[in-house]
């Protein structure tokens, strides 16, 4: 049987989030032994300290939710939250550029990052896939691949729609097995859960963890 808490980032990124709710968050991905809590930026050193003695990561998202500030921006900010603490990154992909035909940029924007982290936290490279064809969903897996990244990630959960089984599908098709894929958005039960594991997801970001792992105990 699949352990689900093994699969979530427990997360908080609505703005009006405040301490107590990230202490709320820290707190049950203890409690249910969760990979990570995604948090803001500014939470990263609170959460960080909350979890000290604990497994669960801290993963935090840089160029947030839109993708569109510069490439030293997102590096400069990934390293700013991992001296803070940050053991994961999540960071949003330059979606302009992509649909500009821009892929070296795009690229460039993704390696920037991944070099900032450098290899002291994981590196996921969200793709918006909404907002995108399937072949610039495809592309966008690729120059993840190629700039180094260690998971490709469906949605921020801040756009026109989030994850779905066919989306995770085929970003697990593009990248195969060489990195995680990582479905978000949208996901507020264990069916819904299940059916992106199924679909090729290695990790799931959701607000609702506690009640998917609930269900069914």
């Amino acid at each position: 049987m699949t352990n689900l808490a093994n699969y979530i980032d427990h997360t908080a990124l609505k703005p009006e989030a405040t301490q107590a709710d990230i202490l709320k968050l820290t707190d049950e991905a203890k409690k249910y032994g969760f990979a990570s809590v995604c948090v803001n930026p500014c939470w990263v050193a609170f959460a960080a300290e909350q979890l000290k003695n604990s497994s669960v990561e801290v993963c935090t998202v840089i160029g947030f939710p839109l993708g569109a500030s510069t490439a030293e921006t997102k590096a400069f900010e990934a390293k700013d939250a991992i001296s803070k603490g940050a053991g994961e990154i999540d960071m949003v992909i330059n979606i302009g550029a992509l649909k500009s035909g821009q892929e070296e940029r795009v690229e460039a924007d993704i390696h920037a990052v991944v070099q900032a982290a450098n290899k002291h936290a994981l590196v996921k490279v969200i793709i918006e896939a909404c907002l995108l064809s399937d072949d610039e969903k495809v592309r966008a897996c690729r120059l993840a691949v190629n700039a180094g990244a260690d998971y490709v990630k469906t949605s921020t959960g801040f756009s026109t729609g989030g994850a779905t089984p066919e989306d995770v599908s085929l970003m697990r098709k593009t990248v195969g097995e060489k990195i995680g894929v990582k479905a978000a958005g949208g996901i507020h039960s264990k069916a819904d859960a299940e059916s992106m594991i199924a679909a090729g997801a290695s990790r799931i970001g959701a607000s609702s963890g506690v009640k998917i792992v609930g269900e069914g105990l």
